[in-house]
């Protein structure tokens, strides 16, 4: 089981994270800060990305499904991660 972080939690503690928009380019809006990494270039450019291994992470998409999949993926590589409750739906309701 994945750990997640809620929009409340995320905003207060927004500065803490590296924070990853797994959305793909065509979709609206953005987290203050996150860094735009669609699923499949997650998957696919791990190691080019050179994500920290020493902050924790939060990924997001629009609903959390497609970040819950990020994840659980960045989790098995050995990264501190979590996922948003809710997705960019939830954070911006």
């Amino acid at each position: 089981m994945q750990e997640t972080i809620t929009p409340e939690e995320l905003k207060k503690k927004l500065k803490e994270f590296y924070i990853i928009d797994v959305r793909e380019a065509d979709e609206q809006g953005t987290i203050e800060g996150a860094a735009k990494v669609p699923l499949g270039k997650l998957i696919r450019d791990l190691p080019k990305l050179n994500l920290p291994k020493d902050k924790e992470i939060v990924c997001y998409c629009g609903s959390g499904f497609r970040s819950q999949i990020a994840a659980d993926f960045l989790k098995s590589k050995g990264y501190k991660v979590k996922n948003l409750c809710g997705g960019y739906k939830a954070y911006t309701a």
